[in-house]
């Protein structure tokens, strides 16, 4: 059974459900709106995973501050991690597993924060699916792509517009919502702060993972990749039905930050 099979089984049973939704959903979702459909369709909670990317941010700094002259890849992304384990195994002892992604963080904030309730994240990754059950089993998150909760909500008859009153999140967190565009880990951890402009390298698109996994190795003086699979970061991902561009993307994003900053 697949993850969106397992879900709308779960939701028939009315069992008790936490959404973990990714940072990049105001591409194809509006907020509050999105939150109170969730709802409607029958998740008890819902939990930005912002909150999971803040507990990432703080172990990345942390790693630094302990590790003077430390050198690390980032590994919040699982399609990155799995092509570096397929096709460059020699740079796996640089990747930062140690370090959770925010699903997985956010998942642990879950379990924690709503212990009877299954966590099911909600993103743009297919990848995502492959870490939940190969690196995680035991957290046993289900992992569904917007595409797939689109589906999910035409099944149960869910609108664009329930007649409800306008819900917000559980658990959420503002300062990390740029973190499914290019460079949002390092944007929004104030890394910037421990390591000097040329200790960075910034990279998406998988076309360029090559040449920057090559310097990464040849360059000592580089201690910190922040790289994305999918070309801009997450809002990229092959979960997400839209036509807008990466720039149209990444406004997105930022006017919901910005919007709801001012609520």
């Amino acid at each position: 059974m697949n993850d969106a099979a397992k879900c709308i089984d779960l939701l028939r049973q009315k069992a008790r459900l936490t959404a973990m939704l990714a940072p990049s959903f105001p591409i194809v979702y509006e907020y509050p709106q999105i939150v109170t459909r969730l709802r409607v369709l029958g998740f008890q909670h819902v939990i930005e995973v912002t909150v999971g990317a803040k507990r990432t941010n703080e172990a990345v700094i942390n790693f630094f501050k302990s590790n003077p002259g430390g050198r690390v890849i980032a590994s919040p992304c699982a399609g990155f991690v799995r092509l570096v384990r397929k096709t460059y195994p020699h740079m796996e002892k640089y990747l930062g597993l140690k370090i959770d992604s925010p699903m997985v963080a956010s998942a642990r904030i879950a379990k924690t924060s709503y212990p009877d309730a299954q966590p099911v994240f909600i993103g743009p990754c297919l990848a995502k699916k492959l870490e939940s059950s190969e690196d995680y089993p035991d957290l046993n998150i289900i992992v569904l792509t917007y595409r797939e909760l689109d589906k999910i909500f035409e099944e149960f008859k869910i609108g664009d517009g329930p007649d409800q009153p306008a819900s917000k999140f559980d658990l959420e967190e503002p300062a990390t919502r740029m973190y499914p565009a290019d460079g949002g880990l390092t944007n929004s951890s104030g890394l910037r702060e421990l390591l000097k402009e040329d200790e960075i390298r910034i990279i998406s698109g998988w076309k360029n993972i090559p040449a920057a996994l090559d310097e990464f190795e040849k360059n000592p003086k580089i201690r910190f990749l922040d790289i994305l699979f999918c070309d801009g970061g997450c809002i990229s991902g092959p979960g997400i039905a839209s036509k807008l561009s990466v720039e149209e993307k990444v406004k997105k994003i930022q006017e919901f930050q910005v919007r709801d900053a001012m609520r």
